[in-house]
């Protein structure tokens, strides 16, 4: 009778139950068949899984006859060689060398062929998955223990290899269970490497930087070499808000499948900082592949997405921003399926205003052409700059500013006012979806953007003298509600209508 064994599918960011079933008839040639749609790490799994038993003492596969390994569901596609561990259990189990109680277990692992049990990825989404479907203990290989034991409320067993696990399975030699992860004492250890008191003058910047992280906008900074940009963008992050624990669990849901989630903290404790070069490809901006996995738009979930010389950047990459800027997600498809990925991130995007990089600068020369001037900036596209909330110029710095001694105002005291402001935008979309302004839809734009006549004023003069499109009409506004949370004030006033059409230098 065939031997059956639970372990798991990442499809996307999310986990399915998968049931290893495993048949022995005896007699007759040997063959080792797998079937349930496996990819090819999964069908040479055959021979990392025979040699792992043979080598740890079990009766090997070749002396049993035909081996049928069925991945249940069938029409499901399974990656990645995390069904070893499962696979040579059942076939354990199968052939009568080991006997349990499967119905609550589940198993993930890659077998070396000394029997050691190695390393794989997306270990969490399993954890998070096995504990809703209620199973009990959950079986991983040592190195992913300490990722699996943020999820609470099931027994992680971390496996060293095939022996020890056929042992604890038999009640011979227990393995204890790893113990739960301490998850508040990790966010203490939170700090950033860039402060934004680092930064010499640019106080228009510093502040349209703290109203990007308070509402999470879009930002783009244009101005000559050497003037601050990239510091700038790199501060962002020391004056976001700490991630909560749902923030946590999603960016590191994305960093464990991806393979870049680090050994030593099992969960994202601060918010995702990307910097893809100019040269990255679109699949490698959105994601991609035969089996579809997050890209650097992804990767910057809950966090921020720099792309510094923005001019530079394929077109057909920076319009690949369009669908994540405008919803929040980015849905890849291709011939084997349609996967969508999470994509709330920040965009700071950093660029010089013309090829030399002088246009804007008083105190250079600009050595180019306007045909040459109007052809770099029309590298960026009216649909993406109407996509970016705020707009900003920074000029060179000063000698004076350069050599004043007084550092400017810390990322600790600007973060305190983003995070005042954030407990607003968290109590005004309790009952929905939103975390932040910036993802406000036109229903909730009407509901908490209530607009006086003189706001109103200020707003249709902007709309006709710059040109505004519709969503820039929309995109104003919402950086009006906040500048008046950042204020701490319940109504937008004229005075933060008129700040916020101040940070937009393109007419649209």
């Amino acid at each position: 009778m065939p031997s059956r064994v639970f372990s798991a599918a990442t499809i996307g960011l999310d986990s399915e139950v998968v049931e290893v079933e495993v048949d022995v008839l005896s007699g007759g040639l040997h063959q080792f068949t797998i079937v349930g749609l496996p990819d090819t790490s999964i069908k040479e799994s055959r021979d990392r899984v025979s040699s792992a038993i043979k080598n740890s003492g079990f009766k090997p596969p070749h002396q049993c006859g035909r081996i049928t390994v069925n991945l249940a569901p069938a029409d499901l596609p399974k990656i990645s060689p995390i069904y070893d561990l499962p696979v040579a259990v059942g076939f354990l189990m199968a052939t009568n060398q080991l006997n349990f109680d499967f119905s609550k277990k589940i198993f993930a692992g890659e077998l070396a062929l000394d029997g050691k049990v190695r390393a794989v990825h997306g270990i969490l989404p399993i954890a998070l998955m096995a504990k809703e479907k209620g199973f009990e203990e959950l079986y991983v290989p040592g190195e992913n223990a300490k990722e699996a034991s943020v999820v609470k409320g099931i027994k992680i067993i971390p496996v060293s290899s095939l022996f020890q696990i056929a042992n604890h399975l038999i009640g011979e030699e227990i393995v204890s269970e790893f113990p739960p992860a301490e998850i508040e004492d990790l966010f203490l250890d939170y700090k950033s490497e860039y402060d934004m008191a680092d930064v010499k003058g640019q106080q228009q910047a510093k502040r349209a930087m703290e109203i990007a992280a308070a509402g999470g906008h879009n930002i783009i900074l244009n101005g000559p070499p050497g003037s601050g940009k990239s510091l700038l963008a790199k501060t962002m992050v020391s004056i976001l808000p700490r991630l909560t624990m749902k923030e946590a669990l999603e960016a590191t849901k994305i960093f464990s499948i991806s393979g870049k989630l680090s050994k030593n903290n099992p969960l994202v404790l601060e918010r995702p900082f990307r910097s893809p070069h100019h040269s990255a490809s679109a699949v490698s901006l959105v994601g991609g592949g035969t089996y579809p996995k997050p890209g650097e738009i992804s990767l910057s979930h809950r966090g921020v997405l720099f792309l510094d010389e923005f001019a530079e950047f394929p077109k057909n990459v920076m319009e690949s921003l369009r669908q994540p800027l405008e919803d929040g997600v980015i849905t890849v498809s291709r011939a084997k399926g349609t996967l969508k990925f999470p994509a709330q991130f920040i965009l700071v995007a950093a660029m010089n205003p013309c090829p030399c990089g002088n246009a804007t600068d008083p105190g250079k020369l600009c050595s180019c052409t306007p045909s040459q001037i109007s052809r770099y900036q029309r590298k960026i596209s009216g649909p993406i700059l109407d996509r970016i909330d705020l707009q900003i110029e920074v000029p060179r710095i000063d000698f004076e500013k350069l050599e004043d001694e007084n550092r400017g105002e810390s990322s600790k005291s600007i973060r305190k006012r983003v995070e005042s402001a954030r407990r607003i935008q968290e109590k005004r979309f309790e009952k929905s979806k939103e975390i932040t302004n910036s993802e406000m839809g036109a229903r909730q734009i009407k509901k908490f953007c209530v607009l006086n006549e003189q706001c109103k004023d200020v707003l249709r003069g902007a709309v006709s003298s710059m040109g505004l499109s519709a969503r820039s009409y929309f995109r104003l506004i919402k950086i009006a509600r906040t500048i008046a949370d950042l204020a701490g004030v319940d109504n937008i006033e004229k005075d933060h209508i008129a700040e916020a059409v101040q940070y937009r230098f393109k007419a649209e």
